[in-house]
């Protein structure tokens, strides 16, 4: 029976079908994070003076990486017996359309695709891994709030039984009772977190050190991940008889990675805006007058 003071969740995934092809809230503000990601870091790129022209092999490394790693992400941390167990399932690791996206996955590889794009682009253009990153956390901040409530639309990653009259009853389920809208927690707490990342770099770049906006996202961002899977649903059976579930467990390296970062940061204080380098000086040539002599 639905608690009168809850919310009865039944909105349907799909938004429209074009050419036999299922139009998804979940692909739709998936996609819309990276654009909106484009621009933030355009302003980025045109206020530290940064080619503009870096920002599509950016955006393609983002798109690649973050597909990529969330989806392996999701079959290696959560379901290794299905998908490595038979050739069935191994095939299904190439269908991210079939559901299954894990955001460790996908964090794990952005890591590695900014360290090869600050490698391929950094040195020529004066920026570093860390510069790259510090931009990059703020961007996937408002682009994480987005994926969250595309779970929503979903009616997928909800939690625990509760009374609280902001319940949902995600009814296409085959839910009866309110669950904590586990995915709203976690978008709101990925908004407030973006936009207080992006004030601080819009009045006070010039007061903090290169790691800092990093080392803040990575304990904000896993911080609260951590403390919101404790009222979560499990993902998988084998949660059940854990003290930490998976994502926990896979929080807290991302929580001390911070905690260092900004030690880091306080000890290296280092410049967190790109500082180019003065062009060199062309000796001058002998004068007509020289020569003669």
């Amino acid at each position: 029976m639905f608690n009168m003071l809850s919310v009865n969740w039944h909105v349907d995934p799909v938004i429209m079908h074009i050419f036999g092809l299922d139009i998804r809230w979940y692909s739709i503000l998936f996609v819309s994070g990276f654009i909106i990601g484009w621009f933030i870091f355009r302003k980025f790129f045109r206020r530290e003076g940064i080619p503009e022209t870096l920002l599509d092999p950016l955006l393609y490394t983002l798109l690649i990486c973050t597909i990529v790693g969330a989806r392996l992400g999701h079959c290696l941390f959560y379901q290794p017996d299905y998908y490595l167990g038979s050739w069935k399932g191994f095939l299904e690791i190439f269908m991210p359309w079939k559901g299954g996206l894990a955001s460790h996955g996908g964090a794990i590889a952005l890591l590695l695709g900014m360290w090869w794009f600050s490698r391929r682009y950094g040195k020529e253009n004066d920026f570093d891994f860390l510069w790259v990153m510090d931009r990059l956390c703020i961007t996937v901040a408002f682009a994480g709030c987005l994926i969250r409530l595309g779970n929503l639309f979903n009616s997928e990653i909800y939690g625990d039984v509760t009374n609280l009259p902001w319940g949902f009853v995600y009814q296409l389920r085959g839910e009866t009772e309110p669950k904590h809208p586990t995915h709203i927690y976690e978008a709101l707490s990925y908004l407030i977190l973006g936009v207080s990342l992006l004030l601080v770099y819009k009045k006070r770049l010039d007061k903090v050190h290169r790691g800092f906006f990093f080392g803040a996202f990575l304990i904000g961002c896993f911080g609260m991940r951590f403390l919101i899977e404790f009222i979560k649903e499990p993902q998988v059976g084998f949660e059940e008889s854990m003290a930490l579930n998976m994502g926990q467990l896979l929080s807290i390296p991302f929580i001390l990675a911070g905690i260092a970062l900004l030690v880091y940061a306080g000890i290296a204080k280092k410049p967190a805006a790109a500082v180019h380098k003065a062009p060199e000086k062309k000796a001058k040539e002998p004068t007509h007058f020289a020569h003669s002599i």
